[in-house]
């Protein structure tokens, strides 16, 4: 490329890796003529020389669940501005799978992004005192971190729900290591002691469709609204009650949360849209703006909206 252009090899290097130091007609040369010889940087040799692999690792819990993979696109498109790539690992919510994608991910990357974490307070800070960590939906004090929280719309939607007359709901939640299950719970429960409602509590575990479809053969059939940890959940609970003979929202409103699957059922399902793409885009420029071998302490919240649909 410098032999092409007639300039130095030093000149070609600085116009990717300091462009700054160049004249804007001399890097738009440069990279006109990469475009033009097929040049792709090679990120090993680069890591050789400068220590950096131009890799942001990701961490996630569950791949196949549809919050996921939105947040997975936000995150590359991201990284990509800043000519970096994603690496990403699925911890099928499993505190051992997430350690040992830690370990293996963090000497190879120059930070790292855990999304929902399972692992508790104390190994979470550990990590972040010797690695470039930023923590998406888990609220670890000493920690960067982004909420991308739905409690505002869900006690929006709740009060809502009171003043169209419901008194009784059930809360089918999910895994009980998520942040998110905590914040959703939570909520509810503060709202039932506040207002006097009779709340009943369900477990979905696994997070499944099928799993959260069997499970509504337990709630009682006076119940007036139900209140779903995520999308999917929610799926399997409206069909749960239509098997029961249960219509929705005529004999019992349901709420989902995450907004990932809304036209895909009949009736079309209300819920909280949530800010995972603008939260994770966020936790980028957080992990890749750290000017130190660690991340600065900042707390991010991104309030969800309420999407009343049809289901209520």
């Amino acid at each position: 490329m410098a032999r092409s252009l007639g300039v130095s090899p030093s000149t070609v290097s600085r116009a990717f890796n300091a462009p700054h130091l160049l004249k804007e007609e001399t890097v738009s040369a440069v990279v006109a003529t990469a475009e033009r010889m097929g040049y792709v940087p090679n990120l090993h040799a680069r890591a050789l020389v400068t220590g950096k692999t131009g890799l942001i690792g990701l961490i996630v819990p569950d791949i196949t669940n549809p919050f996921f993979p939105p947040l997975v696109r936000a995150a590359q498109r991201a990284a990509e501005t800043r000519g970096l790539s994603v690496m990403i690992a699925e911890t099928n919510s499993l505190p051992e799978r997430e350690r040992a994608h830690i370990a293996s991910l963090a000497p190879h990357c120059g930070g790292l992004i855990i999304a929902s974490s399972r692992l508790t307070p104390e190994e979470l800070r550990h990590v972040a005192d010797s690695t470039r960590v930023v923590l998406v939906n888990n609220d670890t004090e000493g920690v960067a971190r982004v909420l991308i929280s739905s409690a505002s719309a869900l006690t929006e939607g709740i009060h809502a729900l009171v003043a169209r007359g419901a008194r009784r709901f059930c809360y089918v939640g999910g895994p009980h290591r998520s942040w998110s299950e905590f914040e959703r719970r939570s909520t509810l429960e503060q709202l039932a002691a506040e207002l006097d409602l009779d709340a009943t509590y369900h477990r979905d575990e696994s997070g499944t469709y099928h799993e959260a479809r069997m499970m509504t053969a337990t709630v009682d059939c006076e119940t007036d609204a139900v209140i779903a940890f995520d999308d999917v959940i929610a799926c399997g609970v409206l069909d749960g009650l239509s098997d029961r003979g249960l219509r929705v929202p005529e004999d019992m409103a349901l709420l989902g949360c995450d907004d990932a699957l809304p036209v895909q059922t009949r009736p079309r399902l209300s819920t909280i849209r949530l800010r995972a793409a603008e939260g994770v885009t966020e936790a980028v420029r957080m992990v890749t703006e750290a000017t130190g071998s660690t991340v600065d302490e900042e707390r991010v919240l991104l309030p969800g909206v309420l999407e009343f649909r049809e289901t209520t």
